[in-house]
């Protein structure tokens, strides 16, 4: 039988079971369907007219409304719309790139004297929230204060997608958020993707506070748990710690690896709009299928030997991290961006930098996924 603590704390032996014999399985402490192959998981991230996001149940939608995330077809593009520009390959690189180095470096320089730290609120978290509030143009936006919103509508995500009551810490951080982003809007900057989005005609200023809502809960999460997987990832084998010290240019191999391995967001949610056979489990409209983006990206049908960490896998970037179809990540090519930027500050200025042997760290959680800390030591 398949728990919810069995997902959250090492899930890899029971999907790797799931996949091989009943690829899409009926899971009642999930309360649907999990889908652990990676076929049948495209096909249902593809199909948005059979497996939609747009219904009551969905988690995100009951924390922050209706955005882009929890959408699909005419709204969804309507929602989407007024946010995809700035997240364009050419476009990030052109506008973010300076800075996401810049701010890099300066949170790496300011652990550096201290010779240890708990990397995910030293360096992570507050590397993903300045590049948040710097794309989004969030006015006054307190690093602090960001992630504390962040965790309590994450944790709240959480607690719907395990059958558990909402931490009312959630709803607060969210009203919090909204009274930061309407000020924002206030203020008018031209430089603010959401006044921008106000101001485009095409959605009311609730709709822009939730769309800022998951853009921010997705920037920040992705990041966070991108950096601190990759790391933890890298700095538990020597090895392929020893390629990427000897030739930088493979830190783009091992954030790809990584994100195969341990992807950051581990499921994502569709429900059925129709009766359907899948694999041959039989769906029924309203039923919740549950996409294991963890299970999908080690399937050994595409990927060798797939519980291995190997930066010379030639296929890495087949992984599912950032889904796929209509729902694909806006700010995929920005969350890369940032890894890279900061795992190159990392091995860069910390020499010597390891893992803290009296604080094991190991990736925990049924929806995101990363360690809870990730204490690191380097050397003067």
């Amino acid at each position: 039988m398949t728990t919810v603590a069995e997902l959250e704390h090492d899930p890899h032996a029971r999907l790797a079971a799931l996949r091989a014999q009943e690829p899409v399985s009926w899971v009642p402490a999930l309360g649907g369907w999990l889908v652990t192959r990676r076929d049948l998981a495209m096909g249902v991230m593809r199909d948005a007219v059979t497996f939609t996001v747009d219904d009551p149940r969905f988690t995100t939608a009951r924390v922050v409304g209706p955005s882009m995330l929890s959408l699909d077809g005419p709204e969804h593009a309507r929602h989407r719309g007024p946010f995809t520009d700035p997240f364009r390959p050419r476009d990030v690189d052109a506008r973010f790139r300076a800075f996401v180095e810049r701010e890099a470096a300066r949170l790496v320089e300011g652990i550096r004297p201290a010779r240890s730290a708990e990397l995910r609120r030293a360096v992570a978290g507050p590397l993903a929230v300045a590049v948040v509030a710097e794309s989004l143009g969030l006015a006054d936006a307190d690093a602090k204060a960001v992630l504390a919103w962040y965790d309590a509508i994450v944790g709240a995500v959480s607690d719907i997608t395990a059958g558990r009551a909402a931490d009312p810490a959630g709803a607060s951080a969210f009203g919090e958020l909204r009274d930061s982003v309407e000020t924002t809007v206030a203020a008018g900057s031209s430089t603010s993707l959401l006044v921008a989005a106000a101001q485009s005609g095409r959605l009311a200023l609730p709709e822009v506070v939730s769309n800022a809502a998951v853009l921010m809960f997705g920037g920040i999460e992705t990041t966070e748990g991108m950096i601190a997987n990759a790391v933890l990832h890298l700095l538990s084998d020597p090895e392929q710690l020893g390629l990427v010290l000897a030739d930088p240019a493979l830190v783009d191999a091992a954030l790809e690896e990584s994100l195969r391995l341990e992807p950051a967001a581990a499921v994502v949610d569709r429900y059925a709009t129709a009766d359907v056979t899948l694999a041959g489990a039989a769906i029924r409209r309203g039923d919740l299928v549950v996409v294991s983006i963890a299970g999908a990206n080690r399937d050994p049908a595409v990927f060798d030997d797939p519980d291995r960490f190997d930066l010379r896998r030639d296929n890495a970037r087949l992984q599912l991290a950032f889904a796929q179809g209509p729902h694909f990540c806006l700010g995929a090519h920005l969350a890369r961006l940032e890894t890279r930027a900061c795992l190159l500050a990392l091995l860069r200025r910390l020499p010597g930098l390891r893992l803290d042997p009296s604080s094991p760290a190991a990736p925990h959680g049924l929806v995101f996924r990363k360690p809870p800390s990730l204490r690191v030591i380097w050397d003067a």
